[in-house]
């Protein structure tokens, strides 16, 4: 148990209400402006300093958003990436603005996309599963991507069979299980290292350690590590097992499963599509999103169609929708891994180049807010003077 001597008893109550009244989207921010990144060169396990500032450098706020401005590297190291990808993680120069007020979409849901998603609390980029890669059933051959030739329509253009970038490149994930595309590096799944998976899929943590984000903890419930572009938070791999906040603490499960099909004829809602490719080694069950069905269930520890629930968490009392990074009893990771393939709530155009409005800057007290909303405080006996001893427990 530590003891900490404070003076100035009602400044400590008066910053402990703020603390308590601010958002978790405004104070879950990692902020960072001395400090930079780092990355291994191909082939070479010798870190290498980028000289470019990591995690998120400022956050600002006004009555209905806030406004992260980032540069898209993590403090942790990244790369290689030894599938070919020529690039490197560099500076994204972003602003990322999200509502303050989410509400869930009442119309048709919003398609997740390529690219941006979300961000992780670092800055980092969320990608949902896509890799922009898919097939072609007039050439009967893969579209999209390096080295194939463009999809039909283009790359907006709807496919009906859309590769899993997560088992297609998994040769070409970092440690931490991220990699960039033109340079953003960003996260498909749930970041934490391939080394801290009970069954370890990648062997690239041998000579290019990294932590990643956080530590899978099967005893608690997951940290807040991210917001969606709908504005709704993301937590890691555990939440409590009743949506209430009772019952203990339970693997958050995907609601996805793999289809009971030998040929790719039909999309999962069971309507003829075009052909895709016959199930084989090559083209695994599994290789494409459309190989998945979702099937709904009564156990309150798996998720819904957007992969979340509406649930008590730590940062929210009183409930919120909230998406969960899903893996499997290995805590390798599952479909659709974080948010998708839609939105509960309505996305925002969530990076803008400026912040149009008066907002107030964040400045987050010394140490990690998250942990001082945590805390729990035992004031004794009735203080008599502004001195007080806080004994601060476990």
């Amino acid at each position: 148990m530590k003891k900490i001597i404070l003076s100035q008893f009602c400044f400590l109550l008066l910053a402990s209400s703020a603390l308590a009244q601010l958002s978790p989207a405004i104070g879950s921010w990692m902020q960072n402006t001395t400090g930079t990144g780092t990355y291994y060169p191909k082939g070479n396990p010798t870190l290498t300093q980028n000289n470019i500032l990591y995690n998120c450098q400022k956050v600002e706020y006004s009555a209905d958003f806030v406004y992260v401005t980032a540069t898209g590297i993590p403090s942790y190291p990244t790369g290689p990436f030894n599938d070919g990808n020529p690039s490197n993680a560099t500076n994204q120069n972003g602003i990322y603005k999200f509502p303050l007020n989410p509400a869930a979409n009442s119309g048709t849901p919003m398609v997740t996309t390529g690219g941006n998603i979300g961000l992780f609390i670092n800055g980092v980029a969320l990608f949902d599963y896509r890799d922009g890669v898919a097939w072609n059933p007039n050439t009967q051959s893969l579209c999209g991507g390096p080295g194939n030739s463009p999809c039909p329509g283009g790359p907006n253009a709807t496919q009906d069979w859309n590769r899993d970038a997560i088992p297609a490149e998994k040769a070409g994930f970092d440690c931490a299980k991220g990699h960039p595309a033109m340079g953003n590096y960003h996260h498909h799944q749930n970041p934490s290292a391939f080394k801290l998976d009970k069954t370890v899929i990648s062997d690239i943590c041998n000579l290019y350690d990294a932590d990643g984000l956080y530590v899978i903890d099967d005893t608690k419930h997951a940290p807040l590590i991210g917001f969606a572009y709908d504005g709704f938070p993301i937590y890691g791999a555990y939440g409590y097992t009743k949506k209430d906040g009772t019952g203990g603490i339970s693997r958050m499960k995907s609601g996805y499963s793999l289809r009971n099909i030998t040929t790719r004829i039909t999309k999962p809602d069971g309507s003829a599509s075009a052909t895709g490719p016959a199930i084989s080694a090559t083209y695994f069950l599994g290789y494409f999103r459309e190989d998945y069905v979702f099937t709904t269930n009564a156990d309150e520890t798996y998720l819904d169609e957007h992969n979340g629930r509406f649930c008590i968490t730590p940062e929210y009392p009183n409930g919120t929708y909230a998406y969960f990074c899903t893996v499997d009893e290995n805590w390798n990771s599952t479909y659709p891994y974080a948010v998708g393939p839609t939105f509960y709530g309505t996305r925002t155009n969530a990076k803008v180049t400026s912040v149009g409005e008066t907002t107030t800057v964040y400045t987050p007290s010394t140490g990690n807010v998250n942990d001082i909303n945590r805390l729990e405080i035992n004031v004794f006996p009735n203080p008599a003077t502004d001195l007080i001893a806080i004994q601060i427990g476990n």
